[in-house]
């Protein structure tokens, strides 16, 4: 490491031997916590990885040797303090970046991600998603490319989030039923090589959706912090969950985790696709506000974005409202349900969801600690996911995680 006394040289003892070791090992965890904004102090790092100043010192220039962060010796001192200020601590605004593609019920889209979750560069969404995985995948790739073309960013690798639950190891699409795909598609496989027929370096990686945003928000948006996250969230058709325990996404023993869109939350409700009837799938989706608000959903705009925009403009006319408030109160089952088997420290809520919590926060609440055990003893906080296009910036995680846990490695 770069500032470190290398042990072959003459004069290296074992103490400087040990010292190179804490530091090479203490890379990872450092960087996770600059990634994370969790260290913005070389004073901070050297708190929480229990290392000595010269070690942590030493760390933070090795990275930034590497071009992941950005270390500021000469920070200027805020109004009223006193001694010298420790030295500051950020990612590299132009550092490399990983590849983040989401494809959904509408679209796709593929961006690049540096550390930070920071989305550096986006392609405009795509609204037409071919029955054949391939071209489809083959077409967000070919954005991506070009992106990273245009921008001459060094990419570390690739992350595709995918509307369905990806089953382990091999990385299979079991129920992407929205897109009209195969079930049981090798869509990491699909992707890995159409990633590497681009030229483009690096391992490549899927994901379920929800699972990913789940794991962008807990790293940089409104999960941050907590213990045991509960995210649910619908995008342009169903309704998905995910998990986060003690920092880690929790995906069951084959990925496939947390289906909490077949919860049953309306049992005359509609019949869904996987055979039962008033599953959460398909009572609290953007269809299903259109279609309990008496509408007809227009071909020419996304469900999702009709029932955005529905909440947002017409809130006010009493069947909107009305469709609204049956839907919160589906969905407080469902998360009372949730909340009641995995006693999370705080649940949020992404997509369409996220619009119903803002419409009537007390409402939804109130339903959820009425049905909870949980929620009657101590509310649960419920929060709105905070950021955009967080599927994307979660399947760019994948990307980053080989960085994170050996930057040496994965950049050599």
């Amino acid at each position: 490491m770069s500032g470190m006394a290398d042990p072959r040289k003459a004069g290296a003892g074992p103490i400087s031997r040990a010292r190179l070791d804490r530091g090479r090992g203490a890379l990872g965890p450092a960087l996770e916590l600059v990634h994370t904004g969790r260290a913005p102090t070389r004073a901070v790092l050297t708190a929480e990885l229990g290392v000595t100043r010269a070690t942590a010192g030493a760390v933070a220039a090795e990275l930034e040797a590497l071009g992941l962060i950005r270390v500021d010796a000469r920070p200027s001192a805020p109004a009223g303090s006193q001694g010298r200020p420790s030295h500051r601590l950020e990612v590299a605004e132009n550092g490399p970046v990983a590849l983040a593609a989401q494809v959904h019920t509408d679209g796709f889209r593929a961006a690049l991600v540096g550390l930070g979750g920071r989305i550096v560069a986006t392609t405009p969404g795509c609204e037409a998603v071919d029955a054949d995985p391939a071209k489809v995948l083959g077409a967000v790739v070919e954005a991506g490319a070009d992106l990273l073309r245009a921008t001459g960013r060094r990419c570390v690798g690739a992350g595709l989030a995918v509307p369905s639950a990806v089953a382990e190891p091999d990385g299979l699409a079991l129920n992407p039923l929205h897109l009209a795909w195969p079930a049981g598609e090798p869509v990491r496989r699909i992707f890995t090589d159409l990633v590497h027929a681009a030229g483009i370096t690096g391992p490549a990686f899927a994901g379920n959706d929800v699972n990913l945003a789940a794991l962008a928000e807990h790293r940089h948006g409104a999960g941050r912090g907590a213990r045991h996250l509960l995210c649910v969230a619908t995008g342009h058709r169903g309704v998905g969950g995910a998990l986060v325990l003690d920092g880690r996404l929790h995906t069951g023993s084959s990925g496939l985790a947390l289906e909490v869109g077949h919860l049953t939350v309306n049992p005359e409700g509609r019949v869904c696709h996987c055979g039962s009837r008033g599953c959460l799938d398909v009572e609290a989706d953007p269809l299903a506000l259109l279609t309990e608000a008496g509408l007809d959903p227009g071909p020419e705009v996304s469900l999702l974005d009709q029932a955005d925009d529905l909440l947002r403009t017409r809130y006010a006319e009493p069947a909107v409202r009305a469709a609204a408030e049956t839907l919160i109160d589906r969905l407080g089952l469902g998360l009372a349900g949730l909340v009641n088997i995995l006693n999370p420290d705080r649940v949020i809520l992404g997509g369409l969801h996220r619009g119903l919590l803002n419409a009537d926060p007390e409402r939804l609440r109130a339903v959820v600690a009425e049905r909870s055990l949980w929620g009657q003893s101590g509310s649960v906080p419920i929060l709105p996911c905070t950021l955009d296009h967080d599927s994307l910036v979660g399947a760019a995680e994948l990307a980053w995680q080989p960085v994170l846990d050996d930057p040496l490695a994965a950049l050599r």
